[in-house]
């Protein structure tokens, strides 16, 4: 259910600022099953309680259980050459790190094991530091901007590319940690969904309501929290300074965008991958990896392969550079389409770490120096520090600078 209108007396009149284009409204208490937008941009300001904070520490605890086991255990299992082969995350990020670029290694290996088992070990750390007294503010700060890397959904779409790809020289069986895998990318999406941060906030650290002017409430741009600064110019409740827009917010996603343009193009003309087989030499870029799943008949997979490598990183480029674009220039026509296309290209960025999630599954399986060898080109490093910088890139504009050069007190926006 979504609230777009506020009418009748409120039990308390609570003043909300959008995070998105820094709109004032005033935001009643939400049920359960409620989530408020924002009636401006329609962005999602906050939702219901979701999951208690003892449920996700049961969840938590279940993937911290099963980890070792999914993490360690083969996922996948060929037979190459009358050998059997096994593939695990661990193995396939060693191989990258030993055979490729430890640089690239660590790329998948914070997106695969970093970023989750921080997300677990946060949420315990919440658990028993409230019990001990301790500072929960660095981790709920943290919590917020953890999501986006967590990508174990995108690593299960690679081991099926991988199997594609590999199934033409072996027989594929399926790893004893297959199942354990499975089940923690389900309970770790489901935190994910359920861990309402707000909600966090206002347990452990409540705060009253803001005296003053409405006008007057400042967003803080770290916790989303609304009203006035203490003496020393910091938020309430998480202490890190208010400022009225993030700081050198255009300045550093130009520096971003622009590095990951430079970086595209070698990750795009130069190999991402090598296989060796019966003694020849097969360079594949990201675009000829595409045509030749699409030529063996896997278009169902070259389709997901072309849009996760090569529509999305490029469509991302366009699109900031028409943000960046429009408000230098200070464009006050299409609010909402701009707003909407930040959105998609926030919601999408994350899936272009499939090639290299690829690349390490099949490095992990074919890479015995044995007839058949399969190793990393130099595009790998390029093509994923392109990606995290065009996350970043996207994290750092500030999108409330897109509404600054339309603003008036109307609430509603024509395209």
């Amino acid at each position: 259910m979504k609230i777009r209108t506020l009418s009748g007396p409120l039990p308390q009149k609570r003043y909300q600022r959008c995070s998105e284009c820094d709109y004032l409204f005033i935001l009643p208490p939400l049920l359960r099953t409620q989530t408020a937008h924002c009636p401006r941009c329609n962005s999602k300001v906050e939702k219901g309680r979701v999951c208690s904070l003892p449920r996700l520490i049961v969840i938590a605890i279940s993937i911290l259980v099963l980890m070792p086991f999914a993490y360690s255990e083969p996922l996948i299992s060929i037979r190459l050459l009358g050998t059997r082969i096994d593939a695990s995350l661990f193995e396939g990020i060693l191989q990258m790190s030993s055979q490729g670029s430890p640089l690239t290694a660590s790329m998948v290996a914070f997106c695969t094991i970093g970023a989750p088992l921080t997300l677990v070990c946060s949420i315990l750390y919440l658990h028993f530091g409230s019990k001990l007294g301790m500072n929960l503010k660095p981790v709920l700060l943290m919590l917020d901007r953890l999501k986006d890397w967590v990508m174990l959904d995108i690593y299960l779409i690679g081991m099926a590319v991988a199997c594609i790809k590999v199934k033409e020289y072996a027989d594929i069986d399926v790893g004893i940690a297959l199942m354990a895998y499975i089940t923690m990318t389900i309970l770790v999406t489901l935190t994910l969904i359920n861990l309402n941060i707000e909600q966090l906030w206002e347990e452990f650290y409540p705060q009253r309501l803001p005296k003053g002017a409405p006008s007057s409430l400042v967003l803080c741009l770290s916790c989303k929290y609304t009203g006035n600064a203490d003496p020393h110019g910091r938020c309430p409740r998480c202490h890190v300074p208010m400022t009225y827009r993030y700081k050198y917010s255009l300045q550093k996603t130009w520096a971003a965008l622009i590095s990951a343009i430079i970086l595209l193009i070698p990750a795009n003309l130069l190999p991402i991958s090598i296989i060796y087989a019966n003694g020849q030499r097969l360079n594949d870029t990201i675009f000829s990896g595409v045509v030749s799943l699409a030529t063996s008949g896997n278009l169902p997979i070259a389709g997901i392969v072309f849009v996760a490598s090569v529509l999305v990183p490029f469509t991302k480029v366009v699109v900031l550079l028409t943000l960046l674009l429009s408000i230098h220039f200070k464009a006050n026509q299409g609010l909402k389409t701009r707003i909407r296309l930040l959105r998609l290209v926030t919601w999408i960025g994350r899936w272009s770490m499939l090639d290299l999630f690829v690349i390490s599954l099949m490095m992990s399986l074919v890479n015995r120096d044995q007839l058949l060898s399969f190793t990393m080109g130099p595009a790998a490093f390029y093509f994923g520090s392109a990606v995290i910088l065009t996350i970043l890139a996207v994290e750092w504009l500030d999108s409330r600078l897109i509404w600054d050069a339309h603003a008036t007190g109307h609430i509603e926006y024509t395209d």
